[in-house]
C-alpha cells in the first residue's frame, strides 16, 4: 500500500505497523505530527495505542521507559530541546536497559524556525552511549522503525531516532505494510535488577554498556541504512553524507554522482567505512545537517590540522543554519541555481499575536501599570505570549527555556530588584513552571506571577494543556495564599480592574499569582466550527 506522508507521519505509521503500544510527547515543532498522527489513526485507535500528551518531556520518557519495562514497545517524541529536559531518564536509560522496544524520537531544528537553537542531538546519543538513526527520506524513516525496535528489543537499550525540519514536514510517497504486527505481551523475565541505580548495580551495567560499544559501531559498519561507495569512482573527492544530506547531495547530480559516497544513518560512526573511504579518496566532503558531529570524529581520527577533510569547520559549508543543495553545489565547484529574487513590494511581516489573542489585554494592562514604576523588569517564557517582545508591546526583558520565568523573576527579586515580574502560559506551567513557583513561595520572594492561560498548548496547533481549569487548585497546593492568589477575564471591559489588582500586588511585598483567562482564539473558533456542524446533523 502507498501513501503520501509526511516525514513526522511516516515515523508514526512506521511505529503503529512495528506493534506500539503507546506514544509518550509533550507537542513541539518539528515532533508534534507524530503524535497527533497517532492519536487520529483508526488502527491506533482499534488497537488501544496510548497516545495522550504528557506534561513534559521528562514525564514522557519515563512513562515510555515504564512501558518498555513491562515488555511493550513505547515511542517517545520531542523537539531537540525538549531532550534538555528529559535528559536525566533518557541517559540513564541506557544505564538501566530496556525490555519491550523504546525508540526516543527528537526532532532537531537548524536555522532555528521555531527554536532557540541549534542544538544536534547526535551528542546525546554518543554521550548516552545508545545506537542513533537517521533516516535520509521518508520512506527510510518509515522503514526504520520496524528495525529500531526489532535491534531495541535485542541490545535491551533504548533507540535515538533524529531527524530534522525538512525531513520532519517534507511529504513523500511511502510504502506501508499491509497490515500491523501484533503488540508484545506483557514480558516479566527481564532481569529487574537492572533498573535500580543503587551504585552496585549500576557500575555492573555501566560496564556492561561500555563493552557494547564495540558491537555497536561493528553494527553500523554492516548496516543496511549505511550504503558504501554509491556514486562513481573518481577517487579525487570523496563525499561522506548523513541523513537527508545525503539527498541533498544526490540532488546536486540528477544523472549520477561522479564521487564515491558513504552514506551515513546508523550510529555509532563507522570509523572502518571512514578509513576505507580516506584510504581512497584524495579529499573528503562531509555533508551533514546540524553541528559538525561527523567532521569533528573524524578529523580527531585522522588529524585535527588535515587540510583535506573539508565541511562546516574549515567553511566549505556553512557553519550554521539549515544545509541545503545549493550550498553542497558552491562547495563541490559546480554553478549554483539562481534562486527566485525577493519581491521589493512585499513589507516584510513579522509574527504578531492574533487578533482578539486574550495575551494582547494582558500586556496592554501590564504596560499600563509598569509605566508608573521605574526599572520595571518583565521575565518572559516560552509560548505564543513570547511576542510580547515585539512592538507593539516590547513588554519582556527575557526568554529563555521553557518554565524559567518564574525562577528567573525570583532570582532578580534575590538581588534586590522591584518590580519582579513574571509571565508564563498555562501549559508552560504545568511543564517547569510549578517548580519555580514552589521556591517562591517557600521563601515568599517579592514577585508577581501572571500564568496566562487560553486553555489549550496554543504555539504548537491547540493541544490539551495538562493543567486546564486546575490552575488556582495547584497554586493552593503549592501553599500560595488565597488573598493573593487571582483570577481575571482579559477583555478591554475588564481593564479598570485587571489594572487595579496589579498594581494591588507589585506593591505587595510577597508572592502574587493573577491567572487571566480566556480560551485562545484558534480554538474557539474551532469549537464554535465544531458546534455548528453537529448542530447542523441533529
Amino acid at each position: 500500500m502507498k501513501k503520501l506522508l509526511l516525514g513526522d507521519e511516516a515515523i508514526a505509521q512506521g511505529a503503529i505497523d512495528a506493534g506500539l503500544s503507546g506514544v509518550y510527547a509533550y507537542p513541539g515543532t518539528p515532533s508534534t505530527e507524530i503524535t497527533e498522527y497517532i492519536q487520529m489513526s483508526p488502527t491506533a485507535k482499534e488497537r488501544g495505542i496510548h497516545s495522550r500528551w504528557s506534561t513534559n518531556e521528562k514525564t514522557a520518557m519515563e512513562a515510555a521507559l515504564g512501558m518498555s519495562y513491562m515488555g511493550k514497545r513505547a515511542l517517545v517524541c520531542m523537539k531537540h530541546v525538549g531532550l534538555n529536559v528529559c535528559a536525566d531518564p533518557f541517559v540513564n536509560s541506557a544505564m538501566t536497559g530496556t525490555n519491550g522496544g523504546l525508540v526516543v524520537l527528537v526532532a532537531d531544528d537548524p536555522s532555528m524556525h521555531s527554536s532557540q537553537d541549534e542544538q544536534d542531538s547526535r551528542f546525546y546519543g554518543k554521550f548516552a552511549m545508545i545506537p542513533t538513526l537517521e533516516p535520509s527520506n521518508q520512506q527510510e524513516a518509515y522503514d526504520m522503525m520496524a528495525f529500531a525496535y526489532d535491534y531495541s528489543e535485542r541490545i535491551h537499550l533504548p533507540i535515538l531516532m533524529r531527524v530534522t525540519t525538512r525531513m520532519a514536514h517534507s511529504r513523500a510517497v511511502v510504502n506501508i505494510a499491509d497490515e500491523a504486527r501484533p503488540q508484545n505481551e506483557l514480558n516479566y523475565d527481564a532481569k529487574a535488577s537492572d533498573w535500580v541505580l543503587l551504585p552496585a548495580f549500576a557500575r555492573k551495567r555501566n560496564a556492561h554498556v561500555c563493552a557494547q560499544q564495540v558491537e555497536l559501531e561493528e553494527n553500523s559498519v554492516n548496516s543496511q541504512f549505511n550504503k558504501r561507495y554509491t556514486g562513481g569512482g573518481g577517487h579525487r573527492l570523496g563525499i561522506i553524507a548523513s541523513g537527508i544530506a545525503y539527498n541533498y547531495v544526490m540532488e546536486c547530480f540528477p544523472d549520477g554522482c561522479p564521487y564515491p559516497v558513504l552514506k551515513i544513518s546508523q550510529y555509532p560512526l563507522p570509523k572502518k567505512l571512514i578509513c576505507q573511504m580516506k584510504a581512497d579518496c584524495e579529499q573528503l566532503l562531509i555533508a551533514e545537517e546540524g553541528q559538525p558531529f561527523i567532521e569533528d570524529i573524524v578529523r580527531g581520527v585522522f588529524n585535527a590540522d588535515d587540510s583535506a577533510i573539508h565541511g562546516r569547520l574549515d567553511g566549505t559549508l556553512p557553519r550554521t543554519g539549515e544545509l541545503s543543495p545549493d550550498a553542497l553545489r558552491k562547495a563541490m565547484g559546480m554553478e549554483v541555481v539562481p534562486s527566485y529574487a525577493a519581491c521589493e513590494d512585499v513589507v516584510p511581516r513579522p509574527p504578531a499575536l492574533c487578533k482578539g489573542c486574550g495575551h494582547r489585554d494582558v500586556y496592554e494592562a501590564l504596560n499600563k501599570v509598569l509605566a508608573e514604576y521605574s526599572n520595571a523588569r518583565v521575565f518572559g517564557d516560552i509560548g505564543c505570549y513570547t511576542l510580547g517582545f515585539l512592538p507593539p508591546y516590547k513588554a519582556i526583558h527575557s526568554c529563555v527555556d521553557m518554565g524559567a520565568s518564574i525562577t528567573m523573576a525570583k532570582g532578580a527579586a534575590d538581588a534586590g530588584q522591584w518590580p519582579s515580574m513574571a509571565i508564563i502560559g498555562d501549559s508552560t506551567f504545568t511543564h517547569s513552571g510549578m517548580t519555580g513557583l514552589l521556591d517562591a513561595i517557600n521563601e515568599n520572594a517579592n514577585i508577581t506571577v501572571i500564568i496566562s492561560d487560553n486553555l489549550t498548548t496554543a504555539m504548537t496547533g491547540g493541544q490539551d494543556s495538562a493543567g486546564t481549569n486546575k490552575f488556582e487548585a495547584i497554586c493552593r497546593g503549592l501553599g500560595m495564599d488565597e488573598e493573593h492568589l487571582h483570577v481575571v477575564v482579559p477583555l478591554p471591559k475588564n481593564m479598570e480592574e485587571i489594572t487595579q489588582i496589579l498594581r494591588n500586588e507589585i506593591n505587595y511585598k510577597g508572592v502574587s499569582v493573577i491567572i487571566p483567562r480566556r480560551e485562545c482564539m484558534q480554538t474557539l473558533q474551532r469549537h464554535l466550527k465544531q458546534k455548528r456542524a453537529q448542530e447542523a446533523k441533529s
